[in-house]
């Protein structure tokens, strides 16, 4: 079986494109600036200043500035906004785990990313939270073979209903990022519970050579 990051970088042969892509489409709540994507990706701000720009330039990406920075976010409006969130959620391995799931291990109800990814943050350990009767022994298989398909780690944690709602109640995951729900279809990413700056990649203000274009979108 193919890998479905080497099918992208076949595709996107720019690693820090699809780095980009997978960070902002993944989560279209989470912003990010130059400097905080290059030291994320471990990349030159020159790598990732290229991206940013074609990325706008095409209408991908929007930005704003915040202070002396300026952030970008997926632009929401594009009209291959739910293909680039679909490709990066195939990316990371989520649309299978959940397809599977409801395809096969029982009664699921809703399924959400916690932690990292929810954040927008490609770590490699992916966090899901399914809410339902799901059959833990086939999970975890799936989840074995998955892994090594996609290189990341899934942890899964499973609880009845009254479970996530007293969790989430006590908010216990945050963020937390709506992926499929039973009886519904969630377009993209899904719905955020933090708020927008709590999601951002941000830190203290860098100075004007975050300036990158001309004019903000």
């Amino acid at each position: 079986m193919t890998n479905n990051i080497n099918i992208i970088d076949a595709v996107i042969p720019s690693k820090t494109r699809v780095q980009i892509l997978v960070k902002l489409f993944l989560n279209p709540g989470v912003r990010a600036y130059l400097r905080g994507l290059a030291s994320e990706f471990n990349v030159s701000p020159n790598a990732v200043r290229i991206e940013l720009n074609n990325l706008r330039r095409h209408k991908v990406l929007v930005s704003e500035r915040d202070g002396r920075n300026i952030y970008y976010r997926a632009n929401e409006a594009h009209p291959l906004f739910p293909e680039l969130s679909s490709m990066v959620r195939k990316v990371t391995g989520i649309d299978e785990l959940v397809k599977f799931v409801i395809d096969r291990l029982g009664n699921l109800e809703a399924a959400y990313l916690v932690g990292d990814y929810a954040r927008g943050a490609d770590t490699g350990i992916i966090d899901v939270v399914l809410v339902g009767e799901i059959d833990r022994v086939q999970l975890d298989e799936f989840v074995a073979k998955t892994e090594a398909f996609i290189d990341r780690k899934i942890r899964s944690l499973i609880l009845s209903r009254g479970e996530f709602v007293q969790l989430k109640g006590n908010k216990s995951f945050n963020p937390l990022l709506k992926l499929w729900e039973s009886g519904k279809t969630i377009a993209g990413a899904g719905e955020r519970t933090e708020d927008r700056k709590g999601a951002s990649t941000g830190g203290p203000a860098e100075g004007s050579d975050e300036n990158i274009p001309d004019k903000i979108s």
